[in-house]
């Protein structure tokens, strides 16, 4: 991981001669890669000054050195190589490596602002927004009208005079609208102005000198135990009346770092800046961290703490009615026939930073349309029936049963029943062959008989119940069916008579048409 320290500052001016800006910084430990910009123009097209830039940064390589992590030995580029950028894809130890070669992480941001304007611009067009700051009559201010639907940030810190002479000019401080609770009810001005005049030209003391914010602290002097670290500040206007500044520009404090300096303990950095506070209102939670920058010597696991953590208090957090939109209209039913469901919606109109709402945004119900049609549903067709004629022309029939009726407009049922011809072997003529017919079926159904009787008497361990009567008709026209059972009166446990199984017999009946 890379080890982020505070941010330094710095101040510095520019002119109409001078206002290209560059600067060039290392990141440290590393082999020559660094960060910085050229040649940013902070003079705008119309000849003012820029008020503020920000730009993010990515690392390049010096070309000094062919090392390819942050801790790389020294390795000396032979013959060095222009600077360039880093890429994701430089080499797979890098610590910016990406094997599908996307972009390259940012490490650092510049933040470049405007502070203050002495003297003239560019050139001579005066600076468009400070002159019409400057150009605004006096307001008089009255107390603090602001109607309690309106929901405004704190003020900002004033702006610096937009006047640098004795000359009377402006300051602006700013706010933001929240929330308005009541559309009705005009909320009042965002901006805030105030007369002013440079520095020393007030009714404060003529000796009075104007300094800058103080810098980041620097490192500690020592790398382990006690030692001591100084921060400065800079003269940003000498007094009016050409007194020297008597403020100190320079302050330094006691440091720690390692208080253990034993073989067995570790060399760490300092500690970084606190992190922001976990919560925007009330009581939170910050951090900082600091890095191991060298293991203890005798090999043993490092025992100082990377992170520390501490509570941290931010104003005080006030409760916000939900501010809602009016419920939608149903939305259309999720299904074109039978049960489903639909919904609607409402919007959250006042910041979600402004509190906690735990009204429902959304709501369902239950939706019931016209039933959807059933389409009717039969059963396989049956086995074909016998031929209903012995011989001669005749014909057999097979059917269907109706499992469910169609209903609220489905598909109506077709046909049940289906006929075919059949053809028997030739019917004889004469009555004395017709006698004959009947004798020989006679004599066939006797001799059945007697083969069951046999086989009866041979495995009398298989005996099957008389046939029950035939079943009612399945319907009363059209074509139907009978059926009749024959049940197996005493069955055989040995696996030889497999065959002993009832017997089952279908027959057409209601024939003719409906």
């Amino acid at each position: 991981p890379i080890c982020r320290r505070a941010a330094p500052s710095a101040e510095f001016s520019v002119d109409r001669h001078r206002h290209l800006m560059s600067f060039l910084t290392m990141l440290g430990p590393s082999p020559d890669w660094n960060v910085g910009l050229s040649a940013e123009d902070l003079c705008t097209k119309d000849c003012g000054w820029v008020q503020k830039v920000v730009q993010d940064l990515i690392p390049w390589d010096a070309g000094t050195d062919s090392g390819i992590s942050y801790e790389s030995p020294n390795k000396p580029t032979v013959p060095q190589e222009k600077i360039r950028p880093l890429t994701s894809l430089d080499h797979p130890q890098s610590p910016f490596y990406d094997p599908e070669g996307g972009s390259i992480k940012l490490v650092a941001r510049v933040v470049i602002e405007r502070i203050a304007r002495k003297g003239e611009q560019c050139n001579i067009v005066p600076d468009n927004i400070d002159d019409i700051v400057a150009d605004l009559a006096p307001e008089e201010k009255e107390e603090d009208d602001t109607p309690e639907t309106c929901i405004y940030s704190n003020w900002s810190p004033w702006s610096a005079c937009s006047s640098s002479t004795c000359e009377k000019g402006k300051r602006m401080r700013q706010r933001m609208l929240k929330a308005q609770l009541d559309l009705s009810v005009p909320c009042p001005d965002t901006q805030d102005f105030q007369p002013c005049m440079g520095p020393g030209c007030s009714d404060e003391d003529g000796s009075t000198c104007m300094m800058s914010d103080w810098i980041t602290w620097s490192p500690c002097s020592v790398s382990c135990g006690m030692g001591t670290r100084s921060r400065e500040r800079y003269v940003k206007q000498f007094p009016e009346d050409g007194s020297m500044c008597k403020v100190p520009t320079e302050e330094t404090e006691k440091c720690i770092v390692n208080e253990e300096c034993s073989p067995s303990s570790c060399l760490v950095t300092e500690w970084g800046e606190w992190d922001e506070c976990s919560a925007s209102c009330g009581m939170g939670m910050k951090r900082r961290h600091r890095m191991i920058k060298m293991t203890p010597a005798d090999g043993s696991m490092c025992k100082a703490e990377t992170t520390e953590a501490e509570k941290c208090m931010m104003p005080e957090c006030h409760t916000i009615p939900c501010l809602l939109s009016p419920w939608s209209e149903w939305s259309d039913c999720s299904v074109t026939c039978g049960k489903g469901m639909r919904t609607r919606q409402r919007m959250l109109k006042s910041a979600a930073e402004l509190g906690d709402c735990n009204e429902e945004l959304e709501q369902a119900e239950k939706c019931m349309l016209p039933e959807c049609p059933i389409d009717c549903e039969l059963t396989e067709w049956s086995q074909w029936s016998e031929c209903n004629t012995s011989c001669g022309k005749g014909h057999m029939i097979r059917t269907r049963m109706i499992k469910i009726e169609p209903q609220f407009g489905g598909t109506a049922c077709p046909e049940t029943v289906q006929r075919t011809k059949c053809r028997v072997r030739k019917c004889l003529r004469g009555p004395g062959m017709e006698k004959r017919r009947w004798k020989d079926a006679r004599e066939k159904r006797r001799s059945e008989q007697a083969k069951k009787n046999i086989d009866s008497e041979q495995y009398p361990v298989c005996r099957l119940k008389p046939w029950t009567a035939w079943t009612e008709c399945s319907t009363l026209c059209g074509g139907g069916i009978q059926e009749r059972y024959m049940m197996v009166k005493k069955r055989s446990k040995s696996t030889q008579f497999t065959s002993c199984k009832d017997k089952k017999e279908l027959r057409a009946c209601n024939v003719h048409p409906c």
